[in-house]
C-alpha cells in the first residue's frame, strides 16, 4: 500500500536536518528552552539595559543639583620673573629671599665690629622698624608679592539657591527618560519572545513541509516503479508511463525547495539563539501537535477593548510628552536670574625654601551669592523656547498617530488570531480524510478501474490537507503569542517605529543641550571660586 508512508508522515516528528562536520548528536531544544536562551543571549535586550543605565545616570545628574557641590583643588606656581623683583628702575634686581640692609637713614642704628652682642643686636631692631616705617614694600616676602614659591590648597562650595524652576524641569525630564528606557527594556523582551516563538515554529513547519515533500516524493517513485511494471507486461500505455516519470520528476524539485527552506529557517533560529550555524538542532515541539493546539485554543481569550493606550510605544510617546514639557519649562526658565551660595576656603604659603612648613600656610576665607542675569543674548532664549514648544507640539503629534496605529495594530492581530482559529478548526479531520481518499485511489489504480490523473489529484489533495493543518497550527500558535505579549509589544509599523525614534531623537538632543550648559555653568563658578582662592592674605 502507497497511503501508509503519506500517514506516517502525518503525526512522526522528522529527523533533524542538520548534521555538524564532527558527527555529533543534534541538540534536543523546547520552546520554552529557545525563549531562555534568546532572553539571555540577545543583543536588543542588552542594548536596552544600557540605555536603562544611562537614564538612571542621568537621574543622579538632574539629581545633583539640589544638593550643594563641594571641590577641592591644590596647586604650587614657582615665579620666575616678577614686577616686584626691583623697585628702583634699572637697579640690580632685590633678592626676596635674603633680608636686604636698611637704607639710610637707617643703617645708623647699626653697630660696628667692637660693640657688645646686645648693643649690636639692639641696633639691628632699631634698624629694622625704622626700615618698616620708612619704606613699606620692605616686607614682599613676608606678603607674598613676587615670591619664588606659592602653594595653594582650597575647598570650593556652592549651593544653588534659585534657578527659576529649572533643576526641577530638568528633573522631570530624567524621569521621564528613566520610565521610557524601563518601557523600553520591557518591550524588547516581549518582542524576542514573539521572534523566537515565530522562528520556532517556522523551523517546525519547515521540518514537516519536507517530511511532506519527501513522502510525496516516495508514493510518485512507487507509482513510476508499478507504471513501468505494467507497461513492460502490456497492461498500461506509453501516455501512462510518460505521466508518472513527468509527476516523479515534479517533485524532485520541490524536495530541493523545502530543504532549503527549512535550512533558512533554522539559520534564522540559531541567529535569534545565538547558537553556532553548523550546530545541529532537533526540535522536541510539534507544530501540529493537536492536544497542545487545541488546550492553547482553550487558554486564548479575547476582549473587545483594544487597548491602544496601554501599547508600550504609546507608553513611551506619552513619556516623551512629559519630557518635552520639562524641556520647555527648562528654556523658559533661562529668563529668570539664578542665585547660589558660594564660599571659598584656601590655605596659602610663600615659603622662602623651596618646601612649606606647617607655619607658612596662612588662610582665606569668604562667603558670597552669585546671581546671574540674562540682559542679552542676541535672541538665544527665545529660540530656545520656540524649539521647546515646537517639540512639545510634535510629541503630542506622534503621539496621537502612535495612538491610531496602535489601534490598528491591535485589531490586525485579533483579526489574525480569528482567522487562524478558523482555520486550525476547518482543518481538523480534513487531514485524516484526504488520506483516507488517497489510500481508496491507490488501491482502485493497482486494481486497473481508476486512472493515474485520479491518483495524482488524491495525493495532491492529501499534502495540501496535510501542509494546510501545520500551517494553520503555526499560524495559530504564534497569534496567540502575539496577542499575550500585545501590551509590551512595539508597534511593528514602520510609520510608527520612525515617529517613536525621532521623538526620541530629538528628547535626547535637547538634553544633550542642557547639559553642556549645566557644565559650562558649573565650569565658570569653579574658575571664579579658584581665583578667589589665590588672593593673597592681607
Amino acid at each position: 500500500m502507497l497511503a501508509p508512508a503519506f500517514a506516517a508522515a502525518q503525526v512522526v516528528p522528522p529527523s533533524p536536518p542538520t548534521v555538524s562536520i564532527s558527527g555529533s548528536a543534534p541538540r534536543a531544544l523546547t520552546l520554552d528552552e529557545a525563549v531562555r536562551i534568546a532572553e539571555a543571549q540577545s543583543e536588543a535586550i542588552r542594548i536596552a539595559r544600557a540605555g536603562v543605565d544611562r537614564a538612571h545616570g542621568q537621574q543622579y545628574q538632574a539629581r545633583s543639583q539640589f544638593l550643594p557641590q563641594i571641590n577641592g583643588s591644590a596647586s604650587y606656581t614657582r615665579t620666575l620673573a616678577s614686577q616686584f623683583s626691583s623697585l628702583g628702575g634699572s637697579g640690580p634686581a632685590v633678592d626676596t629671599t635674603k633680608p636686604a640692609p636698611p637704607p639710610a637713614p637707617c643703617d645708623q642704628y647699626l653697630r660696628d665690629a667692637t660693640a657688645t652682642t646686645a648693643e649690636r643686636l639692639a641696633g639691628l631692631e632699631d634698624a629694622n622698624r625704622c626700615a618698616l616705617g620708612s619704606n613699606p614694600f620692605s616686607s614682599f616676602g613676608s606678603l607674598g608679592f613676587g615670591a619664588k614659591n606659592q602653594y595653594n590648597l582650597g575647598l570650593a562650595f556652592s549651593q544653588s539657591l534659585f534657578a527659576g524652576g529649572r533643576i526641577v524641569a530638568q528633573n522631570q525630564v530624567a524621569n521621564a527618560g528613566r520610565r521610557s528606557a524601563d518601557i523600553e527594556l520591557t518591550a524588547q523582551r516581549a518582542q524576542i519572545r514573539l521572534d523566537v516563538t515565530q522562528a520556532y515554529f517556522d523551523a517546525a513547519l519547515a521540518d514537516r513541509l519536507v517530511a511532506l515533500a519527501e513522502s510525496s516524493a516516495v508514493q510518485t517513485e512507487n507509482v513510476l516503479r508499478q507504471t513501468q511494471l505494467a507497461r513492460n507486461v502490456g497492461n498500461v500505455s506509453e501516455f501512462e508511463l510518460l505521466r508518472a516519470q513527468v509527476s516523479s520528476a515534479n517533485q524532485r524539485p520541490i524536495v530541493i525547495q523545502r530543504q532549503s527552506d527549512r535550512e533558512v529557517a533554522y539559520l534564522r533560529l540559531k541567529q535569534l539563539l545565538n547558537v553556532p550555524l553548523d550546530a545541529p538542532l532537533e526540535l522536541t515541539t510539534v507544530v501540529d501537535d493537536s492536544a497542545a493546539t487545541n488546550a492553547a485554543l482553550a487558554s486564548i481569550g479575547i476582549t473587545g477593548d483594544t487597548a491602544a493606550v496601554d501599547r508600550a510605544t504609546v507608553r513611551q510617546a506619552a513619556e516623551a510628552i512629559d519630557a518635552q514639557r520639562g524641556l520647555l519649562k527648562v528654556a523658559k526658565a533661562e529668563r529668570f536670574p539664578t542665585l547660589a551660595l558660594t564660599s571659598q576656603y584656601g590655605k596659602v604659603a610663600f615659603p622662602l625654601n623651596n618646601f612649606p612648613q606647617s607655619g607658612d600656610f596662612r588662610t582665606n576665607w569668604t562667603v558670597g551669592l552669585a546671581s546671574q542675569i540674562p540682559l542679552f543674548t542676541g535672541g538665544r532664549i527665545r529660540g530656545d523656547k520656540m524649539v521647546a514648544e515646537a517639540n512639545l507640539r510634535e510629541a503630542q503629534a506622534r503621539y496621537d498617530q502612535l495612538r491610531e496605529f496602535a489601534a490598528l495594530d491591535s485589531r490586525v492581530t485579533i483579526n489574525n488570531l480569528l482567522q487562524s482559529r478558523a482555520a486550525w478548526q476547518a482543518s481538523q479531520g480534513t487531514a485524516e480524510q484526504a488520506a483516507r481518499a488517497y489510500s481508496i485511489a491507490t488501491v482502485r489504480y493497482k486494481e486497473g478501474i481508476s486512472t493515474q490523473i485520479e491518483l495524482n489529484d488524491a495525493r495532491i489533495l492529501l499534502e495540501q490537507a496535510v501542509a494546510n493543518r501545520a500551517l494553520a497550527a503555526r499560524n495559530l500558535q504564534v497569534a496567540r503569542v502575539k496577542l499575550a505579549l500585545l501590551p509590551d509589544l512595539p508597534l511593528q509599523t514602520s510609520g510608527a517605529t520612525q515617529a517613536q525614534a525621532q521623538s526620541q531623537a530629538a528628547t535626547t538632543t535637547q538634553q544633550s543641550q542642557t547639559q553642556t550648559s549645566q557644565q559650562t555653568q558649573s565650569a565658570a563658578q569653579q574658575a571664579q571660586g579658584q581665583q578667589q582662592t589665590r588672593i593673597p592674605p592681607q
